[in-house]
């Protein structure tokens, strides 16, 4: 254990010291927010999810985690474009060697988490968060080529073989549930159900359209359509943005409904707050955080704008927020946590601005 958490240390590194040099060498990108700074932000905290000793994993590899990797995955190709780059960077390398060594060796790779160490049912929970997450995740990299690679069939595969057959929930994942919102508690199922039918319609090759996959994408779709009215508003969003594709997802009346009430939570600064987006509560105790925060007014934004309001003005006010919001200093935008009162400067502290960081850059890329 020891030898591989220094190998592990060690890459990071040299990983960290190639995501400087390199982001020192790009000419500026003339965009109205500081892309190269997104992109310094983004890598350092995959380099440090990648050196963290909670994250690693049988095989030398690592745990995809869904408010770092899984945001970082969805977001990362579309900057590489945005600046120009013609390969992936080296904290990216590291991700998708782990992921794909994982996928092509799916069953003998250990579930990420233990029934003895972590409680019953943890095992297969685990085993069905990473399967979407690794389909999700390589799909959206696959977009770089325009063609789906062989690996990602096999993460899809891999997934569709685990989705639940029967019961209320047929048609989704059992999803990981450490009761910690919004990525591992009892509303996930839902939203990464939702995100898997996004990441589906927008796969290269006409995924989509397999003959293979339509029992599964008819599940998937009827799970979302017929679960959309319980959801709390954060899940609405996502499957609008599912719903992009898959149109049955959310009918022409929810559809206007939801924007009508999201666009009535637009605060006075044209941002949005995850609070506003569901029953939350923190288990310490602690208020929840009130203010506008780089994670909801992002995904508003983006899924707004892929689902035909790229026109409204609540949009273009939610533009301007995260144009007026991305640190200077990091290059982040903010967000808290939906779950107790985290400390900013821990490591983990940052997890919701990781995702935040993602969907703004997402949101602003989208403009185009």
């Amino acid at each position: 254990m020891a030898n591989r958490l220094a190998l592990s240390c060690a890459v990071g590194a040299l990983v960290l010291i190639a995501v400087t040099a390199s982001a020192a060498d790009k000419p500026p990108v003339q965009s109205g927010w500081d892309a190269q700074g997104a992109e310094r932000y983004l890598d350092s905290r995959e380099v440090w999810w990648q050196s963290w000793d909670r994250s690693q994993k049988d095989h030398r590899t690592m745990c995809v985690s869904c408010h770092t990797q899984g945001s970082y995955g969805l977001a990362r190709p579309g900057l590489s474009q945005q600046l120009g780059e013609q390969a992936p960077s080296a904290a990216e390398q590291v991700m998708l060697a782990s992921i794909q060594k994982r996928v092509m060796n799916w069953t003998q790779m250990q579930p990420v988490y233990s029934d003895v160490l972590s409680g019953p049912g943890k095992e297969v929970e685990s085993r069905n968060t990473e399967s979407v997450l690794n389909a999700v995740i390589l799909s959206s990299f696959d977009a770089r080529t325009g063609h789906m690679s062989p690996t990602t069939h096999t993460a899809f595969d891999n997934a569709w073989a685990l989705q639940s057959p029967s019961g209320p929930d047929a048609g989704s994942w059992v999803w990981q549930n450490f009761h910690f919102a919004p990525w591992e508690s009892n509303e996930s199922q839902y939203h990464w159900a939702a995100l898997m039918a996004m990441a589906v319609g927008k796969a290269p090759d006409h995924y989509r359209d397999d003959p293979k996959i339509a029992a599964n994408l008819a599940a998937l779709t009827g799970y979302l359509q017929s679960h959309y009215a319980a959801q709390p508003l954060l899940n609405q969003i996502v499957a609008l943005w599912a719903s992009e594709s898959f149109p049955a997802v959310v009918g022409t009346a929810e559809r206007a409904k939801l924007v009508d009430t999201l666009t009535g939570l637009q605060h006075a600064d044209g941002g949005w707050s995850a609070t506003d987006l569901g029953p939350w509560k923190r288990v310490d105790g602690t208020p929840l955080e009130t203010r506008s925060d780089g994670y909801a007014t992002a995904l508003i934004v983006l899924v707004m704008e892929e689902t035909g309001a790229r026109t409204n003005p609540h949009v273009a006010r939610g533009i301007a927020w995260l144009l007026a919001n991305q640190s200077k200093e990091t290059g982040a935008w903010t967000a808290w946590s939906l779950n107790k009162d985290r400390d900013p400067k821990s490591d983990p502290g940052p997890f919701m601005s990781d995702a935040a960081t993602a969907y703004a850059v997402m949101a602003l890329e989208a403009r185009h």
